[in-house]
């Protein structure tokens, strides 16, 4: 609705394209908190991974259909923007049919089998990123080889749809041996089921009055718990996590929002190649952090918030770099920010439904990230816009523009600050949360053992 509008608009008032991507930013925010919720609720043993693919692919989207539209409507935006109104449509009307919750992993051995989809996942992401790339630094994006570049990212794009498909086979067929084993059974171990199930539910019966009489007792949920949004914001945690996410997200947004602005600055006559490399580094944080933090909180229990303390370390580094102006630095500085911005992204996403519980999640998500207004306004427009001003000279058209190393000095230094702020507070937290880490760990731990005793 929101791109057939647009084409229809073509060309049209200022104030009808405002209205249409208003429509359109708001309604990304229902389907990522679709997507993200189901698939975090879904595969609540792999959070990690299934953060760092999502946040990777929307991070790559950009790319994605900046690079079709170039291979196959350059000469055409109307017809691109009918390709955006048909085929995001087309492909969230499909998914109503498959996106819904199902019974999460209940052994080690399912979760291990669920890693090994994400490890292909992973593999799938990083190969139609490192091609994108190639593609925006061959240049060559003409005639048959731009066709030839869309087909392959399409079916690069539409790959993973085998990982599903091979995991119904594989259950189906793992179905019809558990059924062959039931049918060799004795007939007594029947009898030894049902002694079992009453068991269980008179188990089940004294525990849920010995919850009762707990709920009475208990006044607010512990960390690790189900939190309503309410419950959530009166904890110190949530807000901690609140802050170091603006700091850290902020400033990165910060940067990439005026890249362009930047490059001119530090003498820079071609600055896409930064908003490219910040992407796309952008997009290897997301991946890599996900899949890295899941490793070591299931090996040795490391808290999450310890990777955003490290990215916002490297990050106050980065800020430094640019704010030293020393040769290169705006191309290490690019990749530095674009990688922590991707690690910050996705750690937070996991995080807060380790911290809160999932059973409100989506709106507690969409609270933490009501901050970006917030940080826009405060690192991009009153930080960056008006130290900018104040160092730039007037222009005789109204305008003014600043040239040299001094006009984002003190903007990085001020960035690097707040870093360093977020690396506070992000030790802080893991220093809070590392029991509940430490009980995500044991727990994992004890279903290990006990698959393999099985």
């Amino acid at each position: 609705m929101v791109y057939n509008g647009s084409w229809l608009a073509v060309p049209s008032p200022r104030w009808q394209m405002c209205v249409f991507l208003c429509m359109g930013g708001n309604s990304t925010t229902w389907m990522n908190t679709a997507v993200l919720v189901t698939c975090i609720r879904n595969f609540r043993r792999n959070r990690g991974p299934v953060s760092g693919i999502l946040k990777g692919y929307v991070g790559l989207s950009t790319a994605i259909f900046t690079d079709l539209c170039t291979a196959l409507f350059s000469n055409d935006p109307a017809s691109f923007l009918v390709l955006l109104a048909v085929v995001p449509f087309a492909v969230c009307l499909t998914a109503v049919f498959f996106l819904r919750e199902i019974p999460p992993a209940s052994s080690a051995d399912e979760e291990s089998e669920e890693t090994r989809y994400f490890a292909v996942f992973n593999i799938v992401a990083v190969v139609v990123a490192v091609y994108l790339q190639s593609y925006d630094i061959i240049g060559v994006k003409t005639g048959v080889f731009s066709v030839t570049f869309a087909s392959i990212l399409l079916f690069l794009l539409f790959s993973p749809i085998a990982i599903p498909f091979h995991a119904v086979i594989k259950s189906l067929n793992r179905g019809e041996q558990d059924v062959e084993g039931q049918i060799q059974e004795p007939l007594l171990s029947s009898d030894i089921a049902e002694e079992k199930e009453v068991i269980a539910v008179e188990a089940a019966a004294a525990a849920a009055v010995e919850e009762e009489n707990l709920v009475g007792e208990r006044k607010r949920p512990v960390l690790g718990e189900d939190h309503t949004i309410t419950e959530a914001m009166l904890t110190v945690d949530f807000w901690v996590l609140f802050v170091s996410f603006l700091c850290g997200v902020g400033t990165g947004l910060a940067v990439m929002n005026n890249m362009g602005q930047i490059g001119l600055a530090l003498g820079y006559t071609d600055v896409s190649i930064f908003v490219s490399m910040t992407s796309i580094w952008g997009f290897f944080g997301r991946i890599l952090s996900g899949t890295l933090s899941e490793h070591f909180l299931k090996k040795a229990g490391t808290p999450r918030p310890l990777w955003n303390a490290a990215s916002q370390i490297l990050m106050a580094v980065g800020y430094l770099l640019m704010a030293l102006a020393v040769p290169n630095s705006l191309y290490i500085g690019s990749m530095v920010v674009g990688v922590c911005y991707g690690v910050r992204l996705a750690i937070t996403v996991p995080t807060a439904s380790e911290l809160f519980g999932l059973k409100h999640y989506g709106l507690i998500y969409n609270i933490l990230v009501l901050n970006l207004p917030l940080r826009s306004f405060l690192f991009s427009g009153l930080l960056a816009g008006f130290l900018y001003d104040a160092e730039a000279t007037p222009t005789p058209g109204g305008g003014n523009t600043c040239v040299g190393a001094h006009c984002y000095r003190l903007i990085f230094l001020v960035m690097a600050l707040a870093s360093v702020i977020g690396v506070g507070l992000d030790i802080l937290l893991a220093y809070r949360t590392k029991e509940i880490y430490a009980k995500i760990h044991a727990s994992k731990q004890v279903n290990k053992s006990s698959s393999n005793l099985s």
